[in-house]
């Protein structure tokens, strides 16, 4: 099942990792990955938000993809990184376990999600990406940070 062309070609991904699998998110969307540092509770923020950290003057709050996901909790150690991306004038921290790669994809190398995907995360994902015999599961960056859940509710 290929993907529509115009839908995502030729684009380069950060690829990061959730327990045993690689996601991706669109590079223009991100801004910097940074080591996992302490954080700053919020009160009464939704349960995916981690909290807010410090980074180089600006408060930027903290999105916990596992929880998001719906994943088991991890503790940080020493690979877990921070994306952080900016979109729409908003810029949020995505806490994963690990970041260490780009990769490009051309149209051939992406199918679209499969239609039976049954995950706590299937409205996040965009395409499925496959390179060097791995599946990379493409994130819409904005579904994932919540833009549009929160103009939804205005």
């Amino acid at each position: 099942m290929k993907m529509n062309e115009n839908i995502v070609s030729d684009k380069k991904y950060v690829v990061f990792k959730l327990e045993d699998e690689f996601y991706g998110i669109d590079i223009n969307n991100v801004r910097a990955i940074e080591k996992a540092q302490d954080f700053t509770r919020v009160p009464n923020a939704k349960s995916h938000i981690k909290g807010v950290i410090n980074l180089r003057g600006e408060v930027v709050p903290i999105i916990e993809l596992r929880k998001r996901f719906g994943l088991s909790e991890k503790e940080i150690d020493s690979n877990s990184r921070i994306i952080i991306v900016f979109l729409n004038e908003i810029q949020v921290g995505m806490l994963v376990d690990s970041s260490s790669e780009v990769i490009e994809f051309n149209t051939e190398d992406l199918d679209s999600a499969p239609s039976s995907i049954d995950t706590a995360y299937e409205d996040f994902v965009k395409c499925i990406g496959k390179k060097d015999g791995r599946l990379i599961i493409l994130l819409s960056t904005e579904k994932v940070i919540g833009i549009q859940e929160s103009e939804e509710n205005n």
